[in-house]
């Protein structure tokens, strides 16, 4: 959370204009800002990160099956189920836990529309060589970015890859707006359908419903809370870098003994620093640590538990180890700018001392 004084400030603007939501003067204003500052084309914002999701995949009129990753949150395979489609599990690579390029072009068929991978972490998937095989087979890419706020590839912008990159601002992540979300794109037609559909499907222009649609604009109160946040979130982003490289000091004995591998960034990625995952050796071990840190009143979350092709509310295919592998033994530890180097290092004692 910002300071209240600088929230109550935008929000005496709010009772000023007297307009709560609809593309008010605040979003208007929060739109051209985060532009600027993610150095991306176009950009559209909605109310939530999932919304945001379902709106891209009803724009781009997909189809039959779509390949994703079964490494990641309900909300991708959801948005894929609610538009009446299939999501075709391929397999995860073993470094990043990012869908493997090299486990997608089996599962194409002629009932296959479209890529979504997931930048697992804020590590940025291969996007080359699923731009080469969308492109090989007629594909759209989605890229569900919920982890993946202000990183970058090379120096380009993470939301400048595939059709459409989907970004969450949920009070989780990096940079939030309370709830919120955008989808970001370069093709500029997509912006007509994207502020049509996300309101009820009433064109902007002639107001008349020309696409089936559903309620999903930011409000005022979201605006606010982005453009407040935006001055603080690279800051943000470097206190976490320091609470990041703490724990890769703290943990690097363990790390060298081979009783967890860290997840780092790639070396041509400028990360943000949005989790710390370690990774254990078994469930077990996974387990005991993950039940045993609450009673030192620390708390670690188990991404993604259990992989999405074995939610109970759907039945798919079990053919991808190395996600089930990875979904059973991770831990994201905790990563927040209230938490300082001193608590990193009591963190990390605790794991040490129950793991021995």
């Amino acid at each position: 959370l910002p300071p209240i004084e600088e929230y109550e400030k935008r929000l005496k603007e709010i009772w000023d204009n007297n307009w709560i939501t609809n593309y008010g003067p605040l979003e208007r204003e929060f739109h051209e800002k985060l532009k600027d500052f993610l150095d991306v084309k176009n950009i559209e914002f909605f109310v939530n990160g999932h919304a945001s999701l379902e709106v891209a995949i009803k724009a781009l009129g997909l189809t039959g099956e779509v390949i994703t990753t079964p490494f990641t949150f309900a909300s991708t395979t959801q948005a894929i189920i609610n538009n009446g489609l299939t999501p075709v599990y391929a397999d995860v690579d073993e470094e990043y836990y990012n869908l493997d390029p090299d486990n997608i072009e089996d599962l194409i068929t002629d009932k296959t529309s479209a890529i979504i991978p997931v930048h697992v972490f804020g590590n940025p998937c291969d996007v080359d060589k699923i731009e080469k095989i969308a492109k090989r087979n007629d594909l759209k890419v989605i890229y569900d970015a919920a982890h993946a706020f202000n990183v970058k590839i090379d120096g380009n912008p993470i939301g400048s890859y595939g059709d459409i990159s989907m970004f969450s601002f949920h009070a989780t992540k990096v940079f939030n707006t309370i709830e919120g979300g955008a989808l970001m794109y370069d093709d500029n037609d997509l912006t007509y359908k994207f502020r049509s559909i996300k309101n009820f499907g009433i064109t902007p222009d002639n107001e008349e419903v020309e696409f089936l649609g559903v309620n999903a604009k930011m409000n005022e109160f979201e605006a606010a809370m982005g453009l407040i946040n935006l001055e603080y979130v690279e800051s943000a982003i470097a206190k976490r870098k320091i609470i990041y490289e703490k724990y890769l000091e703290c943990l690097s004995n363990l790390e060298d003994q081979g009783r967890v591998k860290v997840l780092r960034p790639k070396d041509n990625v400028e990360y943000n620093y949005a989790y710390f995952t370690i990774k254990l050796n078994t469930f077990d071990e996974k387990d005991h640590l993950f039940n045993k840190l609450p009673e030192y009143n620390v708390y670690a979350k188990r991404y993604f538990y259990p992989p999405c092709n074995e939610f109970p509310a759907y039945d798919f295919e079990k053919n991808t180890p190395i996600a089930k592998n990875v979904s059973d033994t991770i831990l994201s530890l905790p990563l927040y700018l209230d938490l300082t180097v001193e608590d990193v290092e009591k963190i990390c004692k605790i794991i040490e001392i129950e793991l021995k």
